[in-house]
């Protein structure tokens, strides 16, 4: 942690120095001074941290040397946080005054501003210059203090190095030999493991067949990996047979020795990778080889390319067992089966907890233990304790205050913390600040580090991503598991944290991170928390002792003014007061069903906020405040309607469109009445960074195409997602037409995946844009006026489409398939048309005035072959009270379901044998007549 803390703390030096230099505004007089040799310090500290974070697991004045280390590290952030947000306001100021430099009464207020008179000017120039001189004199205190510390180092003669991975605890060499008596759990696992070494290889198959077991550290691969490699089917079907413990770094050469060796059984006289490979390769020339790696970290496919190809010349069906941490190993390894070890189910977690804990016990004395027993998880910490209370106090205890545990059961997680990179370590330890089997959002967790400062930016990439790929590595690595994905199985969206994960992130982050809840009393370590999640109950009266946590950066409710994350949630959030502009190192703000009218005007102070997220509880939320342009570091603004449909039209005040910081903004607002304070469509013209969803509410009658057009939605290419929700319509013509022309020069970027449209009020769609979506895959639309359907088969990338409400339409016929020739010939000169190439899923609801569905399909015309909807799945008609018959496709689709519900006429005409459309639908697995 501390490596990290002083990294950072070195960077922002620096930057806050030259922004302020950018700026023209002056630290007060000698502070520059201070500031350079405040870095010279941290620049020494830094040369030797890596070997004290070494020695502080041995060595308790080392320990505390780095502790004290950190606190001021902590403090000096908190600091140059406040001189940094005295810049950005400034800023801000000197933007306002030239931005209304036309103005009388502006200008009066810059002269007002530049000759000080006893006015509430000059009492603002006074506070300014006080906290000026404040944050000069905190410096110079903490820069003291670092020199002492600096000065301090001296006396433990740390040692030099340049290498950033301390390996604290090393890891012992593994061997084939396992005692199968002492196994529990994984026989299912072990069966297939065992299949896959004995299966015959394909001619096709690569050689050797590489199968990767997957796994956090602990969770049993080598024993897997020894079980299977001592099968006796495995010991007979295989000519060689080799065991190496690769563990890190992975040194090819010694890698190419041990496997030489284990073949000849005798050491080689060779030390070149070369000679080493090359008789390794005669060796196994056409034999039927078996090799287990086991242990291995290398994550550069360059080091294994020469064993690669050096192996190739195993007979078919040789195998290789890679064990490994990271899934990116077994990536660059060429695997071509990945097991991914899982957790042990509670039954043999029970039997291995039980056979170690119960050693040498009584069966009397055992029953009596036995509740507590399946409550734990460690049975070698019980082995030595002989009485009830002793388990008891274990249980009631966190796992990580225990040394004996440390140094045992930890020792394969510190291996995996130690290969990550610093930043890595801090967003990891981190999240011991959550309470067990919490679970993670992971868009939750990139914000929180990233307004924690552990996320810098780097040229050409944005903070987001990186932090995206620190979560990424973090799971790959088994820190996380339980992981739910989105829709495509492409991005983790939610995940936990295993228990002995936790209680290891806790061990590293000892008297930082602390979660509990009101009705557990403060301990004096609280006073000295870094990051904090206190639980409030109802009618629970706030703990007094919590002011003691001055350096709390984490709470659900804490009043602490160097706050960087706040997440607020319960019954009194009816009002946030005005005292919230003190928090202004406040990055993350997060409103858990928010039942105010809006937020208050002292929000807008808060300059260095990144993520406002506000989950709207109640309908009384109807504007946001009029100066949200002042947050101009804002990067996600985020507005949950809490999974209920709101009848909200929230007032976006003028001039949010400055938030040019903006990532995400997922519901927009707008206004096209003549209404100086209320903001425009067009102020989205500069927000390109945009990215995700988008929802655009209020494209009423007063909004017109020139409007739309300056919105610019097709410069925003990170959109994947975009909501377009026009007003009800009041009947007259005109507002039809121009509904059309907004749709139209609401032009969205090419790459959107995802469009709904709903309310709009045009006779028909089909804007000059709606062909150029080639990537987009679901399509919503609801609520039309529309007459006749868009020709939407057009869409090759077209997954699922849901049509709800359209009370005008009568018919549908060929035109909503789009039939055009795709000028594609096949072997007998035909030209095939293919509609809906994509689509999966296909939903009609409250068409009331639907009757005919007409279309063509597998017939043939002429030089023409027509195919329509060839990877349909399911079909859902819903509340469509006139519609008689289906089209003839549906007989050449391959829909597995078929949905009718409350469509009488049709359910009647589609009953199995006797209804006039059912030979259309016969061959549908499943069907919902209702």
């Amino acid at each position: 942690m501390a490596e990290g803390l002083v990294t950072d703390l070195i960077k922002q030096l620096l930057s806050t120095a030259a922004w302020g230099a950018e700026q023209e505004i002056r630290l007060v007089v000698g502070v520059e001074k201070e500031i350079r040799k405040l870095e010279g310090n941290l620049q020494t500290v830094k040369a030797v941290l890596n070997d004290a974070e070494k020695r502080q697991i041995t060595e308790e004045a080392v320990k505390l040397w780095l502790e004290k280390l950190n606190n001021v590290c902590y403090e000096m952030d908190d600091v140059l946080d406040e001189w940094n947000t005295e810049l950005i306001k400034s800023a801000i100021q000197k933007e306002e005054e030239e931005k209304n430099a036309d103005s009388a009464l502006v200008l009066k207020k810059q002269v007002c501003f530049f000759i000080p008179s006893p006015s509430c000017c000059f009492g603002q120039v006074v506070d300014k210059l006080a906290r000026r001189h404040d944050i000069a004199h905190k410096i110079k205190e903490l820069d003291g203090i670092i020199d002492e510390i600096t000065k301090e180092k001296d006396r433990y003669q740390f040692q030099l190095t340049n290498d950033l991975s301390p390996k604290v605890v090393e890891r012992p060499q593994t061997t084939s030999f396992v005692d199968v008596s002492e196994i529990y759990g994984r026989d299912s696992i072990k069966d297939d493991l065992v299949g896959m070494l004995l299966g015959k290889g394909s001619e096709e198959e690569s050689s050797p067949h590489i199968i990767s077991l997957v796994g956090m550290g602990g969770i049993g691969k080598t024993t897997l990996a020894q079980l299977a490699y001592n099968d006796p089917k495995v010991q007979a079907h295989f000519e060689i047979k080799v065991w190496v413990c690769v563990s890190n770094p992975f040194d090819q050469c010694k890698v190419a020795k041990e496997i030489l060796e284990s073949i000849e059984h005798q050491s080689p006289n060779l030390t070149a990778l070369q000679g080493l490979l090359e008789k390794i390769t005669i060796k196994v020339w056409g034999k039927k080889f078996f090799l287990v790696l086991d242990d291995v970290w290398m994550e550069d496919s360059i080091m294994w390319e020469p064993f690669k190809n050096a192996l190739k010349c195993c007979a078919q069906g040789s195998r290789i067992i890679v064990t490994t941490r990271k899934s990116r190993v077994a990536k660059v390894m060429g695997s071509v089966s990945v097991t991914n070890l899982e957790l042990l189910s509670k039954k043999d977690c029970w039997s291995v907890f039980s056979k170690i804990a119960f050693f040498d016990r009584d069966p009397k004395q055992r029953e009596q233990l036995e509740d507590l027993g399946w409550q734990m998880t460690l049975g070698s910490l019980m082995r030595f304790k002989r009485s009830r209370e002793e388990w008891k106090s274990i249980l009631d205890n966190n796992l990580w205050e225990f040394e004996d545990v440390e140094r045992s059961l930890y020792a394969p997680l510190s291996l995996s913390y130690y290969d990550l990179s610093s930043p890595l370590r801090q967003c990891f330890s981190f999240c011991a600040v959550f309470p067990k089997d919490y679970v993670f959002s992971s868009n939750e967790l990139v914000f929180m580090w990233m307004a924690q400062g552990y996320i810098k930016s780097k040229a050409n990439m944005e903070m987001e991503i990186i932090a995206r790929d620190y979560f990424e590595i973090l799971a790959m690595r088994s820190f996380f598991h339980d992981f739910e994905k989105n829709e495509d199985n492409s991005k983790i969206k939610k995940c936990k944290m295993h228990d002995i994960v936790h209680d290891f992130a806790q061990l590293m982050s000892k008297n930082e991170c602390f979660s509990i809840n009101s009705d557990k009393e403060l301990g004096s370590d609280y006073k000295i928390a870094r990051h904090l999640q206190l639980e409030i109950l109802k009618k629970t009266q706030f703990p007094e002792s919590i002011y003691n946590a001055k350096k709390s950066t984490h709470p659900h409710f804490c009043i602490s003014k160097c706050l960087r994350i706040l997440s607020l949630n319960g019954d009194m959030l009816k009002e946030l007061p005005d005292a919230v502009e003190n928090f202004i190192h406040l990055r993350y703000l997060n409103l858990v069903d928010y039942c105010g009218n809006g937020l208050p005007e002292t929000i807008c102070h808060l300059s260095n906020l990144q993520t406002l997220k506000i989950i709207i509880g109640s309908n009384e939320f109807q504007k946001l405040p009029q100066g949200i342009s002042k947050l101009i570091n804002l990067r996600h603004f985020i507005l949950d309607f809490n999974n209920c449909w709101l009848n909200l039209n929230i007032e976006f005040p003028r001039g949010f469109g400055r938030l040019t910081s903006l990532r995400t903004l997922n519901y927009f607002s707008v206004s096209g009445k003549d209404d100086s304070n209320r903001c425009k469509l067009g102020e989205l013209r500069n927000l390109n960074h945009l990215y995700g969803t988008l929802d655009i509410n209020g494209l009423g009658s007063e909004i017109d195409a020139c409007d739309a057009e300056h919105a610019q939605l097709k410069k925003k290419i990170g959109l994947h997602t975009l909501i377009l929700s026009f007003d009800e319509w009041d009947g007259e013509e005109i507002i039809r037409e121009k509904d059309a022309l907004v749709l139209n020069a609401l032009e969205p970027p090419p790459n959107l995946e995802y469009l709904s449209i709903g309310m709009y009020r045009g006779p028909t769609m089909f804007p000059n844009w709606m062909m150029s979506l080639n990537n987009l895959k679901k399509l919503y639309m609801s609520n039309l006026s529309l007459e006749h359907l868009p020709p939407l088969g057009k869409l090759p990338s077209l997954e699922i489409v849901k049509i709800w409400v359209a009370s005008s339409v009568k018919k549908v016929s060929v035109e909503f398939l789009g039939i055009e020739a795709s000028g594609k010939k096949e072997n007998d000169d035909k030209i095939t048309i293919i509609a809906f190439p994509n689509l999966k899923s296909l939903s009609f609801s409250y068409l009331q005035e639907w009757e005919e569905w007409n279309g063509i399909g597998g017939e043939e015309e002429d030089c023409v072959r027509f195919t329509i909807m060839p990877r349909l799945q399911h079909l859902k008609i819903s509340e469509c009270l006139k519609l008689k018959s289906l089209p003839n496709f549906l007989r050449t689709t391959p829909l597995q379901k078929l949905d009718i519900y409350n469509s009488p006429i049709l359910k009647e005409r589609c009953k199995r044998g006797t209804g006039e459309e059912w030979p259309k639908i016969s061959h549908i697995p499943k069907t919902n007549l209702k």
